[in-house]
């Protein structure tokens, strides 16, 4: 008897994840219950909402810069490419000083 206890306790912990995970709360995360589909589906409203806006104000932006700020043409569009280059290199920035000083984070 005490064996089956044993082994149930063990399949009982296969059930949570393995890599020390935890949910909102701070319990355990059971394997079934998470990731896989409800991940995907979060991930990808996530990035949908991100490139809205992200190219809602690229847009916006020159005409924005020309009639509010009263710069020409030719300068706000130079600021808009000078921020679109800006927001396409930190990622890899921020990427290399994780790895380098933070660890795997």
């Amino acid at each position: 008897m005490m064996v089956s206890n044993r082994e149930d306790e063990i399949g009982l912990r296969e059930d949570f994840t393995q890599d020390g995970s935890t949910d909102l709360k701070g319990r355990p995360v059971l394997r079934p219950t998470t990731g896989k589909w409800k991940a995907c589906y979060f991930m990808l409203g996530y990035e949908a909402c991100e490139r809205m806006a992200y190219y809602g104000i690229a847009t916006n932006l020159v005409l924005y810069l020309t009639r509010e700020m009263k710069e020409g043409t030719v300068k706000s569009s130079n600021s808009v490419t000078n921020w679109v280059g800006t927001v396409w290199i930190t990622p890899i920035l921020g990427a290399y000083i994780a790895d380098t000083y933070l660890g795997r984070y």
